[in-house]
């Protein structure tokens, strides 16, 4: 069995509200909204796990909590069987790094690309100094991007090559998982297939373990040794890839599945979840899915279903009707 490098347990990440002048002067407690609520995974070394689900479901919230960019409300986190406190070391925090989903938005426009690589590895110190010049251009060349590179700002780079050197920023800090945050929802088709086709070269070839968040199935399918699907803060189906593909389980993952464009002749469009997604500020005492589940019973209103092993080994769904 393969070693777990990163796990949590209930993790919950929630945001306090700003209380208005009314509720301050009566009393009233902030709002409290659950982004994350009881996550329970497990990643392990050399594998990929891709999270899907629809946009504001906390798929990034659980990404950056995991990095240690918000600290967790509750639950707890373990990496490499070392428990993370709400504050974490130097060294801790290297440990798991992000590539951002807006990779202009994440790069210092007024460093050289040199220039920024080389105040990691000095800050960390990662490599001696005489060796600073060396893994420069050993990380260019783990990117796919010419030497040269090291000499322009992100500016005079196009969103793929941007999001490479994003990519490389991350390898320099050595992390043990990396983070990938819509790494490349935000690129044009043909070069979202270049992005995930390097970090597929860099899993082989490093043994990168990565947690892969996007809303978009079907290139997690391309990427994923297993899948997690989220909604409203919660894990509601995990399982090997082509498992969760070839047999879903859960109402919401078979809903997102046949809602995904099939490149045969007379395929159509399946039915896609119906409604907007539920306030995340909203008390649930049963199903978070009822309201849009084309299967819901009266049951579904009082029972909250927990992850449960369903089709196969390590193929958990959450789900009464099961």
């Amino acid at each position: 069995m393969s070693e777990i490098i990163l796990s949590t347990e209930d993790l919950s990440k929630h945001f306090i509200g700003k209380s208005s002048l009314l509720g301050k002067i009566r009393g009233k407690a902030p709002l409290s909204i659950p982004a994350v609520d009881g996550v329970t995974i497990q990643i392990e070394s050399g594998s990929t796990v891709g999270l899907v689900g629809e946009s504001g479901c906390g798929k990034s919230t659980l990404g950056r909590t995991l990095v240690g960019l918000y600290p967790a409300t509750g639950g707890s986190l373990t990496l490499l069987d070392r428990q993370m406190g709400i504050k974490r070391s130097l060294q801790e925090r290297r440990l798991v790094q992000m590539i951002f989903q807006d990779p202009f938005a994440s790069l210092n426009p007024r460093m050289k690309i040199r220039d920024m690589l080389t105040e990691i590895l000095l800050f960390h110190k990662l490599v001696e100094k005489e060796r600073v010049e060396e893994r420069c251009v050993e990380l260019m060349n783990l990117v796919g991007l010419p030497v040269n590179a090291l000499d322009s700002y992100p500016r005079q780079f196009s969103g793929g090559q941007r999001q490479r050197i994003g990519i490389a920023r991350a390898l320099a800090l050595e992390p043990k998982v990396l983070i990938a945050d819509e790494a490349v929802s935000a690129l044009d088709v043909s070069v979202q297939a270049s992005i995930v086709n390097l970090l597929l070269d860099l899993k082989r070839d490093l043994g990168l373990t990565m947690l892969f968040i996007s809303h978009n199935i079907a290139i997690v399918r391309q990427i994923s040794d297993r899948i997690a699907v989220m909604y409203l803060g919660r894990i509601v189906e995990e399982g090997p890839t082509e498992d969760v593909f070839n047999n879903p389980q859960h109402p919401y993952t078979k809903l997102l599945l046949s809602s995904v464009p099939k490149m045969t002749p007379g395929s159509k469009l399946g039915e896609a979840p119906t409604g907007e997604l539920p306030s995340m500020q909203a008390k649930y005492l049963g199903c978070r899915f009822m309201s849009r589940c084309p299967i819901a019973i009266d049951a579904c209103k009082a029972t909250d279903p927990q992850l449960i092993q369903v089709s196969s080994a390590g193929h958990l769904a959450a789900c009464i009707n099961l």
